[in-house]
């Protein structure tokens, strides 16, 4: 398999003594990334495999009766679980395991949606997990071509202790503008991913979906996935998706909380501090991966798709990036700022320490006017920010003036 920036954080933090859950968007390398790290012997469940799922659905006990007939050893057995919340029960009896011999097993629990979970009230263990995401891939994981030079700026950087020899193929800024990020995608054959990624839309988003059994006008949910998928980036307004889908607003808002539950989408709140009066509250809504986001709304993931609005194309990928970087790291914040005047700051991160404003420009040669409004922020924000970037398409970092650094897309 590609090296992946996560698994030697995750292969630490499984030889901790507690049940272990990894969520994240399907075909994001849940599986695959455990069974690398995960021990030969470990004991498995596919959930996602009708016989097995129908099995333990009817007879969850049996779970326990088959973690107690496996023989003791001077470790720890791992017993891992795909799919987990296609049979919520398990996690009482994981809870009943673990509480009985916390040295026995040690459970490892997958799953790629939260909702089923949450409405069944299931028992997420507290106090006795640890919780992990995985991501579609960053750029660290899959490098930029042609290769850079080296970039200083990096709002949050995240580096290898070594950096691997067996990376993901390089991509352009093109090819990920078209196809997206996700691990399969990245690793097949260009001439396949828009078959896979429509199929990723259907097979993957529509009918995981409805499996979860809380759409009941599906025809309406599917015209609400691809005006969605359509305004990914954008400012919500439930009101417009509402009249067009034909459906309430507390439905619209109602689906967009299980595309979030499904971890194929995210909100960026506005950000509150401005001392401005006239500041939008709103949240924007992205999908996870631009590549899903054109399958979903209908358009074919194409160079001719991607140069028709290259620009909230582009800002899109570099929200989504951000937004992946400090889940990883686990603390900090992605927001933005519009005011009702329409002046605009793209993203603003706020690690704890300092905030950063960001413009993301379609540009290779940024000037000083491009950075208006992050030196308006700037002057706003004196006693936590010091610098703004703009997130462009330029050859190299350029410095604007002493607080502003136009950097490549690759320097993020």
């Amino acid at each position: 398999m590609f090296a992946r920036w996560y698994r030697q954080a995750l292969a630490t933090k499984l030889k901790r003594p507690y049940v272990h859950i990894l969520f994240g968007a399907r075909q994001t390398g849940k599986s695959t990334l455990l069974r690398s790290i995960l021990p030969a012997d470990a004991v498995s469940y596919d959930l996602a495999e009708p016989g097995t799922r129908s099995r333990l659905l009817a007879d969850p006990s049996s779970f326990v009766r088959e973690c107690h007939a496996l023989p003791r050893r001077r470790g720890a057995t791992f017993v891992f679980v795909d799919e987990a919340q296609n049979v919520p029960a398990l996690f009482d009896a994981v809870q009943h395991l673990y509480d009985g011999d916390r040295s026995r097993w040690r459970f490892v629990l997958c799953g790629s949606s939260s909702r089923k979970l949450r409405s069944a009230g299931t028992n997420l263990l507290p106090g006795r997990c640890l919780l992990h995401r995985l991501f579609p891939l960053t750029t660290c994981e899959r490098p930029s071509d042609p290769a850079p030079a080296t970039s200083d700026h990096a709002v949050v950087p995240m580096r290898w202790r070594s950096v691997p020899v067996d990376r993901f193929p390089p991509a352009d800024l093109d090819t990920r503008l078209v196809s997206g990020e996700l691990p399969g995608i990245a690793a097949a054959p260009e001439r396949d991913r828009v078959d896979l990624l429509r199929a990723y839309a259907i097979a993957h988003l529509e009918e995981e979906i409805r499996r979860e059994a809380f759409v009941r006008d599906w025809a309406a949910f599917l015209r609400f996935l691809v005006l969605a998928a359509r305004e990914s980036g954008q400012i919500v307004n439930h009101s417009a998706i509402s009249r067009d889908a034909g459906i309430s607003q507390p439905t619209v808002k109602s689906y967009y909380q299980l595309l979030e539950d499904m971890f194929v989408g995210f909100t960026v709140p506005a950000w509150s501090r401005s001392p401005r009066k006239s500041v939008l509250s709103t949240p924007r809504f992205f999908l996870f991966d631009v590549g899903v986001r054109h399958a979903a709304a209908g358009l074919k993931p194409s160079h001719s798709t991607v140069h028709a609005a290259p620009g909230p194309i582009f800002e899109q990928w570099v929200g989504i990036e951000l937004w992946k970087r400090l889940q990883y790291r686990g603390r900090g914040g992605l927001h933005y700022l519009r005011t009702k005047d329409g002046a605009e700051v793209d993203f603003v991160v706020d690690d704890g320490k300092s905030v950063t404003p960001i413009e993301v420009k379609w540009s290779e040669r940024p000037t000083l006017a491009d950075a208006r409004h992050l030196r308006t922020f700037l002057d706003e924000h004196t006693s936590t920010s010091k610098r703004g970037l703009i997130v462009c398409r330029c050859a190299r970092p350029m410095q604007l003036d002493e607080r502003v650094t136009a950097i490549p897309w690759w320097g993020l």
